[in-house]
């Protein structure tokens, strides 16, 4: 039903290049890259507590095409079985003509987030020696953004590095942690339904009136999908509003230009143009920042309630991780979780 072969070309064709560099200036920050995300490890560790391998998984310095092929491995793996259900209810012409059309537009969406996205920890690899989980640094967007925000080069790649190894400390201190999001995942595709064409116009027509707020991509949920993707949010402004909170923490004593680094890409994250706020807006972008300050908050507050060794009890199960309501009102989880 998504031939990814053409996703993988089409995502790979529309992602363009980045900024332009030599081939020393390539090859030095892609050298520079690796070198921090190994100075990262032992600071995350230090200042979270948690226990968590060192090298336990590869890290991969890539570009936009490459980042594009190694999300279309995991999302290939991850939707196999819906996509086999769909695929048994299709007839051969309508796989061949739906693959094809679906793969171009996964590959255009993936083209288009390629050209954003600094780093990237993928929890759902498996290596040939069974290592679970990898993590990508994108070096174009990287030197990109650097030097759009004009800030200290080696700074600025320590800083997206501490945010990403913290993500990559959040799975392998919890090896249980990509199971339940697995989990998650394969629960919200049981909950699809081929035929969704008077759901979407009804969704669509409250959204038109101002009764409900949906992206795009909220428009093709059912109303059991988008109870789902609450419990998912919980969990994912929990990770990304901890490696936030750790990135900011450690950065003082690691990142000397740490304040005007987090200065200026908080103003970069916010004055977003007209246009790329409609992107931002169709392909569920907003909800991903606003993941990332109610994120920090939550985590904060907890941490200044219990300390981080009482905060660190949300790493325990899947009972103890915070429910959506939970991150907006951390007083609930305390209350439930470490009273």
């Amino acid at each position: 039903m998504i031939d990814w072969r053409i996703a993988r070309a089409t995502g790979a064709r529309l992602s363009g290049r980045g900024p332009e560099a030599s081939p020393a200036q390539a090859a030095e920050a892609v050298a520079e890259l690796r070198e921090a995300a190994d100075r990262a490890c032992i600071p995350v560790r230090d200042f979270t507590g948690m226990q968590a391998p060192i090298d336990a998984t590869p890290v991969l310095v890539v570009d936009r095409p490459r980042w594009i092929e190694a999300n279309t491995e995991s999302f290939a793996d991850l939707l196999a079985p819906a996509l086999e259900a769909m695929q048994a209810r299709a007839g051969a012409t309508a796989r061949r003509v739906g693959g094809a059309i679906s793969g171009a537009e996964v590959g255009a969406v993936m083209a288009l987030v390629s050209s954003r996205v600094l780093g990237q920890f993928d929890p759902f690899w498996t290596g040939p020696d069974g290592e679970a989980g990898r993590l990508l640094l994108v070096a174009p967007n990287i030197v990109q953004a650097e030097r759009k925000l004009e800030v200290d080069p080696s700074d600025f790649r320590l800083w997206v590095c501490l945010h990403e190894e913290t993500h990559r400390v959040q799975f392998t201190s919890s090896p249980w942690l990509a199971g339940h999001m697995r989990s998650l995942i394969a629960e919200f595709l049981d909950e699809t339904d081929t035929d969704t064409v008077g759901q979407i116009t009804e969704q669509a027509g409250k959204a038109l009136r101002g009764e409900i707020e949906l992206s795009l991509a909220e428009l093709f949920q059912s109303p059991a999908q988008r109870r789902i993707i609450e419990r998912a949010t919980g969990v994912m402004s929990l990770l990304e509003g901890h490696a936030d909170v750790v990135m900011d923490g450690v950065g003082p004593e690691f990142v000397p230009s740490v304040r005007e680094i987090r200065r200026k890409f908080t103003q970069r994250r916010e004055s977003a143009g007209f246009l790329d706020k409609i992107v931002r807006k169709v392909l569920g972008m907003e909800g991903k920042l606003r993941q990332y300050q109610e994120g920090a908050a939550f985590v904060r507050a907890v941490i200044d309630a219990v300390g981080m060794e009482g905060f660190n009890a949300v790493w325990t199960s899947p009972e103890t991780l915070p429910s959506h309501e939970e991150i907006l009102d951390p007083s609930l989880w305390l209350t439930r979780v470490a009273p």
